[in-house]
């Protein structure tokens, strides 16, 4: 994108500097820098959930880290597709009294089996997991999508997990140097390596594109989640980018930054299925991560130094707004997002 400065901190990402092929010749979406100006003209005087965790949410499993860290990556293993590729009609669930939509349905759910003194944080449950089980598991409006593909995922990280770690998401963050990147030793460089589940890696045009939603995403709520009870999990948590999912794409649309290509609008409006690994979905992807830390950047030239944003935090703003709304979003099949 010509004229947009790429020069703070949040550039340093491997993943950002991965989708800028895409994101200077995209065929069918275009990112507006003057709507990214504009936004931020506003978006800079919000309040933003901060980097050092907050109070306990809806989900608390108590103050053990063990139990902290094996909760958020159980969740982030399975954090995809909750939207019926048929109807459009995204998962919801009711718990202590309240409706949840979309990830946090599928939170909701595995808060109230732990609850119930189900062994759901460990991975001879991931292991042995049936398509049945976990039918009985996500309880809801509609059938959880992707049963299938959550049995297998669930039975391969399980069966690292008893094989190589104790059982235990745990036991595999304290082998990883506390950082995204160390030289090859940081969480976010071994997560893809030793559970291939979390390589999200897509081609475009000859480029190798990652995008690495679930494992980023994982690794931050872990940062925050620990963050409550103070353990340090990420040194370097800058160098994370936003989520590229189905909601940023509704989100900056909205806003009027994205803009795509007819066909492609028509495609999303009607609930066509986008392909995997298609032109359009890594586009949508790509330039998801990109408009996120521009739009980063203009708000943090408004904002005092003491209350610098990084990408993650502006990603949660835009996803906690819109991701119940009614607008249509691209649907892929994939276990990727």
């Amino acid at each position: 994108m010509e004229g947009a400065v790429r020069e703070s901190q949040i550039w340093e990402s491997p993943v950002l500097q991965s989708v800028l092929p895409v994101v200077d010749a995209p065929q069918h979406v275009r990112i507006s820098e003057e709507a990214i100006r504009q936004v931020a003209t506003w978006m800079a005087y919000e309040e933003f959930a901060p980097i050092g965790g907050g109070p306990a949410g809806p989900f608390d499993v108590g103050p053990d880290p063990t139990r902290m860290t094996n909760l958020t990556m159980l969740v982030n293993t399975l954090n995809f597709a909750f939207t019926d590729f048929a109807t459009s009609v995204k998962f919801e669930t009711e718990h202590n009294g309240t409706t949840y939509v979309d990830s946090e349905a599928m939170v909701a759910c595995m808060h109230r089996a732990i609850t119930a003194g189900e062994p759901l944080l460990t991975g001879e449950w991931a292991a042995r997991v049936t398509r049945d089980d976990l039918a009985r598991l996500f309880r809801g409006n509609i059938e959880m999508p992707m049963l299938a593909e959550r049995v297998q995922i669930l039975n391969d990280v399980g069966a690292v997990l008893v094989d190589k770690h104790q059982g235990s998401w745990s036991h595999w963050v304290a082998s990883c140097a506390p950082a995204l990147y160390a030289g090859g030793d940081g969480l976010l460089e071994r997560l893809p390596v030793e559970f291939p589940r979390f390589r999200d890696v897509s081609r475009w045009r000859g480029h190798e594109v990652t995008i690495a939603k679930l494992a980023q995403l994982g690794l931050w709520s872990l940062h925050l989640s620990l963050a409550r009870v103070g353990v340090k999990t990420l040194t370097d948590p800058w160098r994370a980018t936003a989520f590229a999912d189905y909601i940023v794409p509704v989100a900056l649309r909205v806003m009027e930054i994205a803009h795509f290509t007819p066909a492609l609008t028509e495609a999303i409006d009607n609930g066509a299925e986008i392909p995997r690994d298609s032109e359009e979905e890594v586009e949508l992807r790509a330039l998801s991560i990109y408009a996120v830390a521009r739009l980063t950047d203009e708000i943090n030239a408004l904002r005092p130094e003491s209350a610098q944003l990084i990408s993650p935090q502006v990603d949660y703003r835009l996803w906690k707004s819109y991701h119940a709304t009614h607008h249509p979003h691209h649907l892929t099949r994939t276990v990727m997002y």
